[in-house]
């Protein structure tokens, strides 16, 4: 596989990983905190995206790991705010999933 595949591959996850966080999240949690568990997500799904595409000897490489990364963060991190958010699917699958609380939209 190429840097490129990667990178491809690392934004597509990107796309869709608020879907998979907002799973894990809480709507009491503060923003910082949401934040936080937003990032560490995207950069072990990166993490994994590597592993996954490249193999293990990709990381080897640092330029494309971290590449990779960057691509992974910023695509969940854009997808969250251009199309997740908006539209309320993210808030409503973390209300839902969220022991005794009610469906809220930011």
């Amino acid at each position: 596989m190429t840097t490129l595949d990667t990178i491809a591959t690392g934004s597509a996850v990107g796309a869709f990983l608020p879907l998979l966080t907002a799973v894990v999240q809480r709507p009491h949690w503060s923003v910082r905190t949401k934040k936080i568990v937003a990032v560490i997500t995207a950069l072990v799904a990166g993490v994994v995206t590597v592993a996954y595409v490249g193999g293990p000897e990709q990381f080897q490489h640092g330029l494309p790991t971290f590449a990779t990364l960057a691509a992974v963060l910023a695509a969940s991190q854009s997808a969250y705010d251009l199309v997740w958010k908006p539209t309320s699917i993210a808030p409503v699958i973390e209300a839902v999933t969220s022991p005794n609380s009610a469906p809220t939209v930011d």
